[in-house]
Protein backbone atom coordinates (compact mmCIF):
# COMPACT_ATOMS: atom_id res chain seq x y z
CA UNK A 1 0.00 0.00 0.00
CA UNK A 2 1.41 3.08 -0.96
CA UNK A 3 1.19 6.32 0.92
CA UNK A 4 -1.37 8.19 -0.76
CA UNK A 5 -3.27 4.95 -0.50
CA UNK A 6 -3.29 5.28 3.06
CA UNK A 7 -4.37 9.00 3.20
CA UNK A 8 -7.10 7.86 0.68
CA UNK A 9 -8.22 5.43 3.27
CA UNK A 10 -7.96 6.96 5.92
CA UNK A 11 -9.82 10.46 4.43
CA UNK A 12 -12.76 8.00 3.33
CA UNK A 13 -13.18 6.12 6.00
CA UNK A 14 -13.65 9.67 7.88
CA UNK A 15 -16.24 10.11 5.62
CA UNK A 16 -17.74 6.79 5.47
CA UNK A 17 -18.11 7.63 9.36
CA UNK A 18 -19.39 10.68 8.80
CA UNK A 19 -22.02 9.62 6.34
CA UNK A 20 -20.76 9.94 3.05
CA UNK A 21 -19.98 7.30 1.51
CA UNK A 22 -21.13 3.24 2.02
CA UNK A 23 -18.90 1.37 4.03
CA UNK A 24 -18.53 -1.18 2.00
CA UNK A 25 -17.13 1.13 -1.01
CA UNK A 26 -13.99 0.69 2.07
CA UNK A 27 -13.78 -2.95 0.64
CA UNK A 28 -10.43 -3.37 -0.96
CA UNK A 29 -11.46 -6.64 -2.35
CA UNK A 30 -14.58 -5.65 -3.51
CA UNK A 31 -14.63 -5.56 -7.41
CA UNK A 32 -15.75 -2.28 -8.63
CA UNK A 33 -17.86 -2.45 -11.55
CA UNK A 34 -17.57 -0.48 -14.59
CA UNK A 35 -14.63 0.42 -16.59
CA UNK A 36 -12.80 -0.29 -19.90
CA UNK A 37 -9.66 -3.21 -19.94
CA UNK A 38 -7.44 -1.56 -22.33
CA UNK A 39 -5.60 -4.51 -23.57
CA UNK A 40 -2.30 -4.65 -26.56
CA UNK A 41 -2.00 -7.93 -28.08
CA UNK A 42 1.36 -8.26 -30.36
CA UNK A 43 1.01 -9.07 -32.82
CA UNK A 44 -2.43 -8.27 -33.89
CA UNK A 45 -4.69 -10.90 -34.42
CA UNK A 46 -5.72 -11.30 -38.26
CA UNK A 47 -8.98 -12.66 -37.08
CA UNK A 48 -10.89 -14.20 -33.85
CA UNK A 49 -9.68 -17.68 -34.51
CA UNK A 50 -7.55 -20.54 -35.61
CA UNK A 51 -4.41 -18.01 -36.06
CA UNK A 52 -2.20 -17.04 -33.13
CA UNK A 53 -1.56 -16.78 -29.72
CA UNK A 54 -2.86 -13.34 -29.13
CA UNK A 55 -6.33 -14.66 -31.47
CA UNK A 56 -7.15 -16.78 -28.73
CA UNK A 57 -6.78 -14.30 -25.95
CA UNK A 58 -9.55 -12.66 -28.20
CA UNK A 59 -11.65 -15.49 -28.84
CA UNK A 60 -11.84 -16.24 -25.26
CA UNK A 61 -14.08 -12.82 -24.46
CA UNK A 62 -16.12 -13.88 -27.02
CA UNK A 63 -16.43 -17.77 -27.62
CA UNK A 64 -16.60 -21.11 -25.01
CA UNK A 65 -16.29 -24.57 -24.98
CA UNK A 66 -17.98 -27.17 -23.30
CA UNK A 67 -15.55 -27.37 -20.53
CA UNK A 68 -13.69 -25.03 -18.14
CA UNK A 69 -10.36 -25.99 -16.37
CA UNK A 70 -9.66 -25.31 -12.65
CA UNK A 71 -6.22 -24.80 -11.16
CA UNK A 72 -5.65 -28.08 -11.20
CA UNK A 73 -6.58 -28.21 -15.15
CA UNK A 74 -9.65 -30.45 -14.23
CA UNK A 75 -12.80 -29.71 -16.25
CA UNK A 76 -15.44 -27.91 -14.86
CA UNK A 77 -19.33 -26.75 -16.42
CA UNK A 78 -19.04 -24.26 -18.65
CA UNK A 79 -22.03 -24.99 -21.87
CA UNK A 80 -22.12 -28.38 -20.66
CA UNK A 81 -23.08 -28.38 -17.31
CA UNK A 82 -22.51 -31.91 -16.98
CA UNK A 83 -20.87 -35.29 -18.55
CA UNK A 84 -19.76 -38.80 -18.35
CA UNK A 85 -18.18 -41.54 -19.93
CA UNK A 86 -18.61 -45.03 -20.49
CA UNK A 87 -16.45 -47.35 -18.88
CA UNK A 88 -14.68 -48.57 -22.30
CA UNK A 89 -14.14 -44.92 -23.46
CA UNK A 90 -16.01 -45.00 -26.33
CA UNK A 91 -18.92 -42.96 -25.60
CA UNK A 92 -19.18 -39.56 -24.02
CA UNK A 93 -22.52 -37.89 -23.02
CA UNK A 94 -22.64 -33.58 -22.79
CA UNK A 95 -25.56 -32.37 -20.65
CA UNK A 96 -26.35 -28.88 -21.97
CA UNK A 97 -26.69 -26.11 -20.37
CA UNK A 98 -29.85 -24.71 -20.75
CA UNK A 99 -31.21 -20.95 -21.84
CA UNK A 100 -27.49 -20.37 -23.68
CA UNK A 101 -28.19 -18.10 -26.57
CA UNK A 102 -25.86 -16.92 -28.90
CA UNK A 103 -24.97 -12.76 -29.08
CA UNK A 104 -27.33 -12.77 -32.30
CA UNK A 105 -30.16 -14.40 -29.82
CA UNK A 106 -30.30 -17.65 -31.41
CA UNK A 107 -30.42 -20.27 -28.91
CA UNK A 108 -27.35 -22.23 -28.27
CA UNK A 109 -28.51 -26.30 -28.88
CA UNK A 110 -26.67 -29.82 -29.45
CA UNK A 111 -26.25 -28.98 -33.34
CA UNK A 112 -23.72 -26.10 -33.16
CA UNK A 113 -21.86 -28.68 -30.71
CA UNK A 114 -21.98 -31.60 -33.56
CA UNK A 115 -21.52 -29.53 -36.20
CA UNK A 116 -18.18 -27.50 -34.45
CA UNK A 117 -16.33 -30.93 -33.32
CA UNK A 118 -17.84 -32.91 -36.97
CA UNK A 119 -16.53 -30.02 -39.12
CA UNK A 120 -14.62 -27.80 -37.50
CA UNK A 121 -12.34 -29.00 -34.76
CA UNK A 122 -11.79 -32.31 -36.68
CA UNK A 123 -10.92 -30.83 -39.93
CA UNK A 124 -8.72 -27.74 -39.39
CA UNK A 125 -7.47 -27.70 -35.69
CA UNK A 126 -4.37 -29.08 -36.14
CA UNK A 127 -3.31 -29.11 -32.32
CA UNK A 128 -7.10 -30.45 -30.69
CA UNK A 129 -8.20 -32.13 -34.29
CA UNK A 130 -5.44 -35.34 -33.15
CA UNK A 131 -7.20 -35.64 -30.08
CA UNK A 132 -10.66 -35.58 -31.92
CA UNK A 133 -10.11 -37.59 -34.72
CA UNK A 134 -11.32 -40.71 -33.10
CA UNK A 135 -14.74 -39.33 -32.81
CA UNK A 136 -17.03 -40.60 -35.12
CA UNK A 137 -20.43 -38.89 -34.70
CA UNK A 138 -22.36 -36.46 -32.60
CA UNK A 139 -25.41 -38.30 -31.93
CA UNK A 140 -27.95 -35.30 -30.96
CA UNK A 141 -30.94 -36.83 -29.60
CA UNK A 142 -32.61 -33.73 -28.11
CA UNK A 143 -31.40 -29.82 -28.19
CA UNK A 144 -29.69 -30.23 -24.50
CA UNK A 145 -27.56 -33.43 -25.04
CA UNK A 146 -24.97 -34.26 -27.50
CA UNK A 147 -22.98 -38.05 -27.69
CA UNK A 148 -19.61 -38.34 -28.30
CA UNK A 149 -18.89 -41.73 -30.53
CA UNK A 150 -15.59 -43.01 -30.20
CA UNK A 151 -13.96 -44.94 -32.29
CA UNK A 152 -11.52 -46.31 -30.09
CA UNK A 153 -10.33 -44.68 -26.68
CA UNK A 154 -8.94 -40.64 -26.72
CA UNK A 155 -8.05 -39.79 -23.46
CA UNK A 156 -6.26 -36.67 -24.37
CA UNK A 157 -9.54 -35.20 -25.86
CA UNK A 158 -10.52 -34.59 -22.24
CA UNK A 159 -7.43 -32.00 -22.11
CA UNK A 160 -8.90 -30.33 -25.07
CA UNK A 161 -12.44 -29.40 -24.22
CA UNK A 162 -12.29 -25.64 -22.87
CA UNK A 163 -12.71 -22.94 -25.93
CA UNK A 164 -8.70 -22.43 -26.51
CA UNK A 165 -8.93 -25.52 -28.21
CA UNK A 166 -12.62 -26.48 -29.37
CA UNK A 167 -14.44 -23.42 -29.11
CA UNK A 168 -18.47 -23.97 -29.65
CA UNK A 169 -19.08 -22.07 -32.69
CA UNK A 170 -23.00 -21.23 -33.77
CA UNK A 171 -24.31 -24.03 -36.59
CA UNK A 172 -26.49 -21.30 -38.02
CA UNK A 173 -23.33 -19.13 -39.50
CA UNK A 174 -20.71 -21.85 -40.04
CA UNK A 175 -22.71 -24.63 -42.13
CA UNK A 176 -21.75 -25.12 -45.48
CA UNK A 177 -18.89 -22.25 -45.28
CA UNK A 178 -15.24 -22.66 -44.89
CA UNK A 179 -14.24 -22.60 -41.36
CA UNK A 180 -11.05 -21.06 -42.60
CA UNK A 181 -11.83 -18.49 -44.20
CA UNK A 182 -15.79 -17.62 -42.83
CA UNK A 183 -16.43 -14.08 -42.72
CA UNK A 184 -17.87 -14.28 -39.56
CA UNK A 185 -14.19 -15.13 -37.96
CA UNK A 186 -13.99 -11.76 -38.10
CA UNK A 187 -16.93 -10.43 -36.11
CA UNK A 188 -17.60 -13.52 -34.04
CA UNK A 189 -20.94 -14.22 -32.62
CA UNK A 190 -20.45 -16.38 -29.68
CA UNK A 191 -22.26 -17.52 -26.31
CA UNK A 192 -19.26 -15.41 -23.87
CA UNK A 193 -19.38 -12.86 -21.32
CA UNK A 194 -18.30 -9.91 -24.03
CA UNK A 195 -20.02 -9.05 -27.44
CA UNK A 196 -17.86 -8.15 -30.36
CA UNK A 197 -18.63 -4.48 -31.16
CA UNK A 198 -16.12 -2.86 -33.75
CA UNK A 199 -12.79 -3.89 -35.45
CA UNK A 200 -10.64 -1.00 -36.86
CA UNK A 201 -7.67 -3.00 -38.45
CA UNK A 202 -4.13 -1.36 -36.86
CA UNK A 203 -5.91 0.74 -34.60
CA UNK A 204 -8.57 -0.98 -32.17
CA UNK A 205 -10.91 -4.04 -31.26
CA UNK A 206 -13.68 -3.08 -29.26
CA UNK A 207 -15.99 -5.69 -27.19
CA UNK A 208 -18.73 -4.83 -24.87
CA UNK A 209 -19.81 -6.66 -21.71
CA UNK A 210 -22.84 -8.81 -22.67
CA UNK A 211 -25.68 -8.20 -20.35
CA UNK A 212 -27.51 -11.63 -20.90
CA UNK A 213 -24.47 -13.62 -20.51
CA UNK A 214 -25.24 -17.16 -18.38
CA UNK A 215 -23.06 -16.81 -15.90
CA UNK A 216 -23.13 -13.43 -14.55
CA UNK A 217 -22.31 -10.07 -16.14
CA UNK A 218 -18.89 -8.86 -16.20
CA UNK A 219 -17.36 -6.51 -13.95
CA UNK A 220 -15.68 -4.44 -17.10
CA UNK A 221 -18.17 -2.31 -19.13
CA UNK A 222 -15.91 -2.93 -22.13
CA UNK A 223 -12.60 -4.46 -23.44
CA UNK A 224 -10.34 -2.44 -26.27
CA UNK A 225 -7.55 -4.66 -27.45
CA UNK A 226 -5.38 -1.82 -28.86
CA UNK A 227 -2.66 -2.48 -31.47
CA UNK A 228 0.85 -0.72 -30.87
CA UNK A 229 3.71 -2.20 -33.18
CA UNK A 230 6.20 -0.17 -32.04
CA UNK A 231 8.06 -1.69 -29.38
CA UNK A 232 9.14 1.20 -27.62
CA UNK A 233 5.95 2.79 -27.72
CA UNK A 234 3.98 0.22 -26.34
CA UNK A 235 6.43 0.01 -23.07
CA UNK A 236 5.66 3.67 -22.80
CA UNK A 237 1.80 3.26 -22.97
CA UNK A 238 2.03 0.51 -20.12
CA UNK A 239 4.26 2.86 -18.29
CA UNK A 240 2.02 5.63 -18.37
CA UNK A 241 -1.13 3.73 -17.65
CA UNK A 242 -2.98 3.80 -21.09
CA UNK A 243 -2.85 -0.07 -21.38
CA UNK A 244 -3.21 -2.40 -18.25
CA UNK A 245 -2.28 -5.42 -19.61
CA UNK A 246 0.18 -7.25 -21.97
CA UNK A 247 0.65 -10.51 -22.44
CA UNK A 248 3.04 -13.31 -24.40
CA UNK A 249 6.21 -11.09 -23.36
CA UNK A 250 5.18 -8.20 -25.36
CA UNK A 251 8.49 -6.36 -24.61
CA UNK A 252 11.77 -7.12 -24.96
CA UNK A 253 13.17 -9.40 -22.54
CA UNK A 254 15.87 -6.91 -21.95
CA UNK A 255 13.11 -4.19 -20.27
CA UNK A 256 11.84 -6.65 -17.71
CA UNK A 257 14.47 -5.85 -14.83
CA UNK A 258 13.78 -2.47 -15.32
CA UNK A 259 9.74 -2.66 -16.09
CA UNK A 260 9.77 -4.62 -12.49
CA UNK A 261 10.97 -1.04 -10.45
CA UNK A 262 8.40 1.34 -12.47
CA UNK A 263 5.82 2.57 -10.12
CA UNK A 264 1.99 1.12 -11.28
CA UNK A 265 3.72 -2.12 -13.37
CA UNK A 266 4.28 -5.67 -12.36
CA UNK A 267 5.78 -8.62 -14.14
CA UNK A 268 3.40 -11.83 -14.10
CA UNK A 269 4.75 -15.20 -15.27
CA UNK A 270 1.64 -16.67 -14.17
CA UNK A 271 -1.16 -17.95 -16.51
CA UNK A 272 1.38 -19.85 -18.94
CA UNK A 273 1.84 -22.99 -16.99
CA UNK A 274 0.05 -25.30 -20.18
CA UNK A 275 1.23 -23.34 -22.90
CA UNK A 276 4.82 -24.13 -22.65
CA UNK A 277 6.31 -22.47 -25.81
CA UNK A 278 9.26 -24.67 -27.42
CA UNK A 279 11.27 -22.60 -30.03
CA UNK A 280 12.68 -24.70 -32.83
CA UNK A 281 14.13 -24.18 -36.27
CA UNK A 282 12.31 -25.63 -38.98
CA UNK A 283 13.74 -26.52 -42.40
CA UNK A 284 11.72 -27.29 -45.81
CA UNK A 285 12.26 -30.94 -46.49
CA UNK A 286 10.53 -30.45 -49.76
CA UNK A 287 14.13 -28.77 -50.66
CA UNK A 288 16.36 -31.03 -52.09
CA UNK A 289 19.60 -29.84 -50.03
CA UNK A 290 17.89 -30.30 -46.67
CA UNK A 291 17.12 -33.59 -47.16
CA UNK A 292 20.62 -34.43 -46.08
CA UNK A 293 20.58 -35.34 -42.27
CA UNK A 294 24.13 -34.32 -42.13
CA UNK A 295 23.27 -30.60 -43.01
CA UNK A 296 20.64 -30.39 -40.18
CA UNK A 297 22.95 -31.45 -37.91
CA UNK A 298 25.97 -29.56 -39.10
CA UNK A 299 22.96 -26.34 -38.52
CA UNK A 300 22.56 -27.71 -34.86
CA UNK A 301 26.27 -27.64 -33.90
CA UNK A 302 26.83 -24.22 -35.49
CA UNK A 303 23.83 -22.22 -32.84
CA UNK A 304 25.56 -21.48 -29.62
CA UNK A 305 21.84 -22.00 -27.99
CA UNK A 306 23.18 -21.20 -24.32
CA UNK A 307 24.14 -17.82 -25.81
CA UNK A 308 20.75 -17.27 -27.54
CA UNK A 309 18.71 -17.81 -24.36
CA UNK A 310 21.60 -15.21 -21.95
CA UNK A 311 22.26 -12.85 -24.73
CA UNK A 312 18.48 -12.27 -26.36
CA UNK A 313 16.19 -13.81 -23.79
CA UNK A 314 18.06 -12.62 -21.11
CA UNK A 315 17.73 -15.55 -18.62
CA UNK A 316 13.70 -16.35 -19.56
CA UNK A 317 14.99 -19.57 -21.73
CA UNK A 318 16.66 -22.54 -21.16
CA UNK A 319 18.05 -25.50 -23.60
CA UNK A 320 15.35 -27.28 -24.82
CA UNK A 321 17.01 -31.45 -25.22
CA UNK A 322 14.57 -32.66 -27.63
CA UNK A 323 10.96 -32.01 -29.05
CA UNK A 324 8.76 -32.44 -25.67
CA UNK A 325 9.57 -29.61 -22.98
CA UNK A 326 10.78 -30.71 -19.64
CA UNK A 327 7.52 -29.23 -18.11
CA UNK A 328 5.50 -32.46 -19.62
CA UNK A 329 7.55 -34.18 -17.00
CA UNK A 330 5.25 -37.35 -17.57
CA UNK A 331 6.56 -38.43 -21.00
CA UNK A 332 9.68 -36.26 -20.89
CA UNK A 333 13.48 -37.65 -21.50
CA UNK A 334 16.91 -36.16 -21.52
CA UNK A 335 17.57 -39.49 -22.70
CA UNK A 336 18.18 -38.01 -26.12
CA UNK A 337 20.65 -37.26 -28.88
CA UNK A 338 22.16 -33.79 -28.23
CA UNK A 339 24.23 -31.56 -31.33
CA UNK A 340 26.80 -29.39 -28.36
CA UNK A 341 27.76 -26.00 -29.81
CA UNK A 342 31.07 -27.14 -31.81
CA UNK A 343 31.62 -25.04 -35.02
CA UNK A 344 34.54 -27.26 -36.12
CA UNK A 345 32.26 -30.49 -36.16
CA UNK A 346 29.72 -28.02 -38.11
CA UNK A 347 31.96 -27.26 -40.89
CA UNK A 348 33.06 -31.06 -41.29
CA UNK A 349 29.27 -32.33 -41.64
CA UNK A 350 29.02 -29.48 -44.25
CA UNK A 351 32.40 -30.68 -46.00
CA UNK A 352 30.48 -34.32 -45.65
CA UNK A 353 27.49 -33.15 -46.92
CA UNK A 354 29.41 -32.28 -49.91
CA UNK A 355 28.90 -28.19 -49.18
CA UNK A 356 32.52 -27.45 -49.48
CA UNK A 357 33.64 -23.17 -48.73
CA UNK A 358 34.13 -21.20 -52.41
CA UNK A 359 36.44 -19.15 -53.35
CA UNK A 360 34.25 -16.84 -51.08
CA UNK A 361 33.92 -18.47 -48.24
CA UNK A 362 30.30 -19.54 -48.25
CA UNK A 363 29.27 -22.77 -49.04
CA UNK A 364 25.37 -21.89 -49.34
CA UNK A 365 22.90 -19.29 -49.31
CA UNK A 366 19.12 -19.74 -47.63
CA UNK A 367 16.57 -18.05 -46.78
CA UNK A 368 15.25 -17.88 -42.80
CA UNK A 369 11.80 -16.71 -42.15
CA UNK A 370 11.37 -15.20 -38.36
CA UNK A 371 8.45 -15.51 -36.27
CA UNK A 372 6.68 -12.60 -36.70
CA UNK A 373 5.87 -11.84 -32.60
CA UNK A 374 7.45 -9.03 -32.47
CA UNK A 375 11.33 -7.65 -32.68
CA UNK A 376 13.01 -10.52 -29.68
CA UNK A 377 12.16 -12.05 -32.92
CA UNK A 378 13.96 -10.11 -35.22
CA UNK A 379 16.56 -10.67 -32.77
CA UNK A 380 16.52 -14.04 -32.96
CA UNK A 381 16.91 -14.09 -36.59
CA UNK A 382 20.25 -12.19 -36.33
CA UNK A 383 21.28 -14.12 -33.91
CA UNK A 384 20.64 -17.14 -36.01
CA UNK A 385 22.10 -15.46 -38.87
CA UNK A 386 25.54 -14.83 -37.59
CA UNK A 387 25.67 -18.14 -35.92
CA UNK A 388 25.72 -20.00 -39.25
CA UNK A 389 28.24 -17.08 -41.08
CA UNK A 390 30.93 -18.46 -38.70
CA UNK A 391 30.50 -22.22 -41.28
CA UNK A 392 29.99 -20.23 -44.41
CA UNK A 393 26.46 -20.71 -44.93
CA UNK A 394 24.65 -17.07 -46.19
CA UNK A 395 21.29 -16.19 -44.20
CA UNK A 396 19.19 -13.90 -45.91
CA UNK A 397 16.42 -12.90 -43.17
CA UNK A 398 12.81 -12.43 -43.84
CA UNK A 399 10.51 -10.56 -41.66
CA UNK A 400 6.96 -11.17 -42.24
CA UNK A 401 3.42 -9.60 -40.87
CA UNK A 402 1.18 -12.58 -39.31
CA UNK A 403 -0.65 -13.05 -42.59
CA UNK A 404 2.20 -12.98 -44.69
CA UNK A 405 4.00 -15.75 -43.09
CA UNK A 406 1.20 -18.06 -42.26
CA UNK A 407 0.28 -17.81 -45.88
CA UNK A 408 4.12 -18.46 -47.64
CA UNK A 409 5.43 -21.68 -44.64
CA UNK A 410 1.66 -23.14 -44.51
CA UNK A 411 -0.14 -22.16 -47.77
CA UNK A 412 2.76 -21.50 -50.75
CA UNK A 413 5.56 -23.48 -48.88
CA UNK A 414 8.12 -20.81 -50.41
CA UNK A 415 10.71 -20.61 -47.77
CA UNK A 416 14.23 -22.33 -46.96
CA UNK A 417 14.19 -22.11 -43.54
CA UNK A 418 12.14 -20.67 -40.20
CA UNK A 419 11.84 -20.12 -36.89
CA UNK A 420 8.97 -20.20 -34.71
CA UNK A 421 7.33 -21.40 -31.39
CA UNK A 422 4.60 -23.59 -31.01
CA UNK A 423 2.50 -23.79 -27.54
CA UNK A 424 3.46 -27.36 -26.52
CA UNK A 425 0.33 -27.40 -24.66
CA UNK A 426 -1.34 -29.58 -21.46
CA UNK A 427 -0.31 -32.95 -23.66
CA UNK A 428 2.63 -33.66 -25.91
CA UNK A 429 -0.25 -34.44 -28.54
CA UNK A 430 -1.41 -30.78 -29.34
CA UNK A 431 1.58 -29.00 -29.40
CA UNK A 432 4.55 -31.39 -29.89
CA UNK A 433 3.52 -34.52 -32.22
CA UNK A 434 1.46 -32.28 -34.95
CA UNK A 435 5.19 -30.92 -35.76
CA UNK A 436 6.55 -34.52 -37.21
CA UNK A 437 3.34 -36.57 -37.72
CA UNK A 438 2.20 -37.11 -41.88
CA UNK A 439 -1.11 -36.36 -40.96
CA UNK A 440 -0.77 -32.86 -40.21
CA UNK A 441 1.26 -31.87 -43.47
CA UNK A 442 -1.65 -29.63 -44.21
CA UNK A 443 -1.69 -27.22 -47.05
CA UNK A 444 -2.72 -23.89 -45.81
CA UNK A 445 -3.39 -24.98 -42.03
CA UNK A 446 -1.43 -22.51 -40.02
CA UNK A 447 1.03 -24.18 -37.19
CA UNK A 448 0.86 -27.29 -38.58
CA UNK A 449 3.89 -29.62 -39.80
CA UNK A 450 5.41 -26.83 -41.19
CA UNK A 451 8.40 -28.89 -42.57
CA UNK A 452 6.73 -31.30 -44.32
CA UNK A 453 8.62 -34.29 -42.53
CA UNK A 454 7.33 -37.96 -43.18
CA UNK A 455 8.40 -40.62 -41.42
CA UNK A 456 6.13 -44.22 -41.41
CA UNK A 457 7.71 -45.53 -38.36
CA UNK A 458 7.61 -42.69 -36.04
CA UNK A 459 3.82 -42.25 -37.75
CA UNK A 460 3.12 -45.42 -36.16
CA UNK A 461 4.43 -44.55 -32.45
CA UNK A 462 2.64 -41.12 -33.04
CA UNK A 463 -0.81 -42.95 -33.92
CA UNK A 464 -0.01 -45.48 -30.77
CA UNK A 465 0.37 -43.03 -28.06
CA UNK A 466 -2.67 -41.38 -29.42
CA UNK A 467 -5.09 -44.18 -27.70
CA UNK A 468 -2.86 -46.13 -25.08
CA UNK A 469 -4.49 -45.62 -22.06
CA UNK A 470 -1.54 -47.41 -19.97
CA UNK A 471 0.22 -44.21 -18.71
CA UNK A 472 3.24 -46.41 -18.58
CA UNK A 473 3.60 -47.69 -21.88
CA UNK A 474 2.39 -44.27 -23.39
CA UNK A 475 5.50 -42.82 -21.83
CA UNK A 476 7.53 -45.69 -23.44
CA UNK A 477 5.44 -44.90 -26.71
CA UNK A 478 6.65 -40.98 -26.41
CA UNK A 479 10.29 -41.83 -24.82
CA UNK A 480 11.10 -43.76 -28.15
CA UNK A 481 9.45 -40.74 -30.98
CA UNK A 482 12.07 -38.38 -28.75
CA UNK A 483 15.03 -40.49 -29.43
CA UNK A 484 13.97 -40.26 -32.98
CA UNK A 485 12.51 -37.17 -33.83
CA UNK A 486 15.66 -35.73 -32.27
CA UNK A 487 18.32 -37.98 -33.90
CA UNK A 488 16.56 -37.79 -37.33
CA UNK A 489 16.57 -33.94 -36.72
CA UNK A 490 13.59 -32.73 -39.45
CA UNK A 491 13.82 -29.54 -36.70
CA UNK A 492 16.23 -28.08 -34.38
CA UNK A 493 14.96 -27.99 -30.87
CA UNK A 494 16.35 -24.71 -29.40
CA UNK A 495 14.64 -23.03 -25.98
CA UNK A 496 11.78 -23.51 -23.65
CA UNK A 497 10.82 -20.39 -23.59
CA UNK A 498 9.18 -18.51 -20.02
CA UNK A 499 6.37 -16.31 -21.38
CA UNK A 500 5.49 -13.32 -18.97
CA UNK A 501 2.92 -10.20 -18.89
CA UNK A 502 3.35 -6.56 -18.53
CA UNK A 503 0.26 -5.58 -15.63
CA UNK A 504 -0.97 -2.60 -14.28
CA UNK A 505 -1.23 -3.18 -10.36
CA UNK A 506 -4.57 -1.50 -11.41
CA UNK A 507 -6.12 -5.07 -12.66
CA UNK A 508 -7.35 -7.00 -10.05
CA UNK A 509 -8.89 -10.76 -10.87
CA UNK A 510 -6.31 -12.09 -13.95
CA UNK A 511 -6.26 -16.22 -13.96
CA UNK A 512 -2.83 -17.18 -13.31
CA UNK A 513 -4.58 -20.87 -13.80
CA UNK A 514 -2.16 -22.70 -16.11
CA UNK A 515 -4.52 -22.03 -19.14
CA UNK A 516 -5.02 -18.20 -17.15
CA UNK A 517 -3.52 -16.68 -21.00
CA UNK A 518 -7.17 -17.56 -22.56
CA UNK A 519 -9.63 -17.59 -19.89
CA UNK A 520 -12.16 -14.60 -20.33
CA UNK A 521 -11.99 -10.71 -18.55
CA UNK A 522 -15.09 -11.85 -16.80
CA UNK A 523 -14.05 -11.48 -12.92
CA UNK A 524 -11.52 -8.81 -13.96
CA UNK A 525 -11.99 -5.60 -12.33
CA UNK A 526 -10.11 -1.99 -12.64
CA UNK A 527 -8.61 -0.74 -9.01
CA UNK A 528 -9.70 3.03 -8.75
CA UNK A 529 -6.01 4.94 -9.86
CA UNK A 530 -5.92 6.68 -6.64
CA UNK A 531 -6.09 3.08 -4.80
CA UNK A 532 -2.75 1.84 -6.53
Amino acid sequence: MTLDRRAFMLSSMAAALAGALPLDALAEDKPREGGTFIVNLEPEPSSFLFNSNTASVLAAQVVEGLVAYDANSKPIPALAERWEASPDGLTITFHLRRGVKWHDGKPFTSADVQHTVLEIVKKVNPRAGTAYKAVQAVETPDAYTAIFKLSEPSPAIWAVLSGTEAAILPRHLYEGKPPLTNEWNNKLIGTGPFVFKEWQRGDYILLERNPDYWGGRAHLNRVRIKTITDPGARAAALEAGEVHYSPFSSVAPSEVARLKQVPGLRIETGGYGIFVPHFFFDFNLDRPQFRDKRLRAAFAHAIDRQALADKVWFGLAKLATGPIPSAQAATYTADTTQYPFDLKKAEQLLDEAGLPRKADGVRLRITHHTMPYGDVFKRVGEFLKESLKQVGVEVELVNLDLSQFHRTIFGDRNFDTFSTYYAAGADPQFGVLRRYWTKTIAKGVPWSNGTGYSNPALDKIIEASFTEVDPVKRRELLVQFQKIAQDDLPSINLLELQHFSVVSTRVQGLSTFPDGYAKSFKDIWLQARDQV
